[in-house]
């Protein structure tokens, strides 16, 4: 009965808090709207998601949230720090191909994320067959310690915690 109405229990935990958080408010009516959102949008969205989440190693899923979070303020610093010491014409952004191990939808899903909300990088396009990724970058990189930094620091914890 429980999974029929909560598909997703901790998306719908998530979207509660989110809510909360985003209303700076404990507020019974914001509290209740919170848990509405936290019902409807998972079951409302059950069809778009990929396949069912199957997290396999959940304290490495929390070890590698960590290094994301880290990586977002090193990496929001260094853009910062490029864009004022750096003119324009000196900046050369581009295109770095990354090949990839991972077939999870899901932990594809999580990858995009990754490189999209860390500054600097984005999820450029990934081959119809899933096995190369094409991440923009913002300011040119060492291409071949780029793409072991994501193998090692983002694919192989995700193949850990989404295929093993």
């Amino acid at each position: 009965m429980i999974k029929r109405w909560l598909p997703s229990p901790l998306l719908s935990l998530a979207l509660f808090v989110v809510w909360l958080l985003l209303n700076q408010s404990l507020h019974p009516a914001t509290m209740v709207l919170a848990a509405l959102l936290a019902i409807a949008v998972p079951l409302l969205t059950q069809s778009l998601r990929p396949a069912r989440v199957k997290v396999r190693k959940p304290l490495l899923a929390l070890r590698l949230g960590g290094f994301v979070m880290r990586d977002l303020v090193v990496s929001a610093i260094t853009v910062a720090r490029l864009l004022l010491t750096r003119r324009s014409s000196e900046l050369k952004a581009g295109f770095v191909r990354v090949p990839l191990e991972m077939r999870d939808p899901n932990a594809l899903a999580t990858l995009a994320m990754i490189l999209c909300l860390t500054p600097g990088t984005a999820w450029g396009e990934l081959a119809f067959d899933r096995s190369t990724l094409l991440i923009h970058v913002f300011h040119e990189v060492d291409e071949a310690a780029f793409v072991a930094m994501i193998k090692t620091r983002y694919e192989q914890p995700l193949m850990e915690i989404f295929e093993s």
